[in-house]
C-alpha cells in the first residue's frame, strides 16, 4: 500500500536511540500549513512530548508544519531536561527547514525512564530533513515500530462536492495497549493526513469521536500508555470547499472512522505474542455504560485472555468477570455465544457438545464472543486479543 498524499513528504533514518542501524527518528512534513487536530493518553503519567502537545493546544496555535517521531525511547518521567530535548529537537528540524519552532511537533515511543540521546538525534537531523520525499512515509511508518512486527497503514478517498479528498494513517502498537484517549488529552502512536481543507473545530471534534470509536475500543493488556497520541493534519491541497459540520462532515467522518478502524484491527492482529483477535460484544446490559465496563472487565482478564490462546471455551471465567464489574446481574438471564454457537443458556452450560463446537470456532485467527445479559437494550464492543506465553516472553525481555 502507498501513503501518497497531496502535498505530504516523510523519512527515516537511524539515529541509534537505542539499536545500532534501525530506522528509529521519522519526519512528517505539510508543504503548507496543515490544520492540527489532537488527542492525547489520559495516563496521569504523561511523557514530555504529550505534555508539550497538550500545552500547545491549550494555546489554541491551530497550525502545523512538521511532526518528528522516534521509537526506542519513550522521553517519559524524565524530568524537566525531557521538555528541554522536546523543545530542542523542533528548533533544530526548524532550522534546518527555514521554518520555526512553533511549526513542529515531537511524538515519541520506546523505554521509560531514559533521557534521549540528544546528540546522536542532533546528528541525524541534517539527513532526516535532505531526506524528505514524497515515498518517505512509508519508510517513516516503520521507523516508529517498536516490538510491532508489521507496518500499519490505511488509505481512503472520497469525494466532496466533486473533488477527490484523500486520507490516510499510519499507526505502532504491539504492547502496552489500553489506550484511554481523550480530549484533549493511545503505546499507540497514530498519524492521520489528510489533503482536503477543513474547518478546525470541526476537525477537532470529528478527531474526538472517531478515536473513542476505534483506539478506545482495543485491548490488549490493558495498560495505557504514558504516551499515547494520535495527530490529524489537513493541508486543504485538494482543493475542495471547506469541511465542517454543515458541509460533508457527516460523509467525511464515516471515512475517518473506517481508516482508524482499519489501523486499530491491525495494532490488535500485530499484538505482542497475539494469536487471536476476538470481538467481545456484551449486549442485554441496563446502559451502554454498564456494557462498555463489562465487556472492558471481561477483555482484559488474564484468565479470559490465556484460555483464549489455549482455544479453551472456559465459559465459566467469562461470567466471572462479567460477575465481578461491580454491576448487579440476574445469572438466570444470561446467554453466551461464540460466533453462533450457544455455550450458555439462562445461566447455565448447554452442554458437551455445544463447547466441542465453541472449541472449533476458537481455532480460527478470529472470532466473536457474545454475552447477553438479558437485562435492558445497553450495548457495547470491545476487540481484544489471547495472552500468550510469546507476551511474557517479549515483554520480560523489553529492557534488555
Amino acid at each position: 500500500m502507498h501513503l501518497l498524499i497531496n502535498g505530504f513528504s516523510g523519512s527515516a533514518v537511524s539515529a541509534n536511540i537505542k539499536y545500532t542501524g534501525h530506522p528509529d527518528l521519522g519526519l512528517i512534513v505539510s508543504d503548507e500549513p496543515a490544520v492540527l487536530a489532537a488527542v492525547f493518553t489520559r495516563n496521569e503519567i504523561k511523557a514530555a512530548p504529550v505534555l508539550a502537545g497538550l500545552d500547545r493546544l491549550s494555546r489554541g496555535e491551530p497550525y502545523i508544519r512538521a511532526v518528528v517521531v522516534n521509537s526506542g525511547n519513550a522521553n517519559a518521567c524524565t524530568g524537566h531536561d525531557g521538555l528541554i530535548h522536546v523543545h530542542q529537537i523542533c528548533s533544530l528540524v526548524a532550522r534546518e527547514m527555514g521554518i520555526t519552532p512553533e511549526d513542529v511537533m515531537v511524538a515519541s515511543t520506546g523505554v521509560i525512564g531514559q533521557p534521549l540521546p540528544m546528540r546522536r538525534i542532533k546528528n541525524a537531523i541534517p539527513a532526516l530533513v535532505s531526506g524528505l520525499s514524497e515515498n518517505g512515509l512509508e519508510a517513516l511508518a516503520d521507523a516508529i515500530l517498536t516490538t510491532d512486527t508489521v507496518r500499519k497503514t490505511a488509505i481512503r478517498r472520497i469525494d466532496v462536492g466533486g473533488v477527490k479528498v484523500t486520507v490516510a494513517g499510519m499507526a505502532k502498537g504491539a504492547g502496552m495497549i489500553g489506550p484511554n484517549i481523550g480530549p484533549p488529552q493511545a503505546t499507540l502512536l497514530s498519524f492521520v493526513l489528510s489533503d482536503a481543507k477543513v474547518d478546525q473545530v470541526w476537525w477537532q471534534g470529528a478527531l474526538e469521536r472517531t478515536v473513542t470509536e476505534t483506539f478506545n475500543r482495543i485491548t490488549i493488556d490493558g495498560d495505557t500508555s504514558t504516551n499515547d497520541t494520535v495527530l490529524a493534519m489537513a493541508n486543504g491541497r485538494a482543493g475542495n470547499k471547506e469541511i465542517d459540520a454543515v458541509r460533508y462532515g457527516e460523509d467525511f467522518e464515516y471515512i475517518l472512522k473506517d481508516l482508524l478502524q482499519d489501523l486499530a484491527r491491525q495494532i490488535v492482529k500485530d499484538g505482542e505474542g497475539v494469536t487471536k483477535c476476538v470481538t467481545l460484544i456484551v449486549k442485554g446490559a441496563r446502559t451502554r455504560e454498564e456494557a462498555d465496563r463489562i465487556a472492558r472487565t471481561i477483555a482484559e482478564s488474564p484468565l479470559v485472555k490465556t484460555a483464549f490462546f489455549g482455544e479453551d471455551p472456559n465459559w465459566g471465567r467469562i461470567l466471572a468477570a462479567a460477575g465481578r464489574a461491580g454491576f448487579p446481574l440476574d445469572q438466570g438471564l444470561i446467554s453466551l455465544f461464540f460466533d453462533e454457537i450457544e455455550i450458555v443458556r439462562m445461566g447455565v452450560g448447554v452442554g458437551e457438545e455445544a463447547e466441542h463446537k465453541a472449541k472449533k470456532v476458537m481455532t480460527a485467527g478470529e472470532f466473536r464472543v457474545v454475552l447477553d445479559l438479558g437485562l435492558g437494550s445497553g450495548e457495547a464492543s470491545i476487540l481484544t486479543s489471547d495472552l500468550s506465553t510469546d507476551y511474557v516472553r517479549i515483554n520480560a525481555d523489553y529492557r534488555t
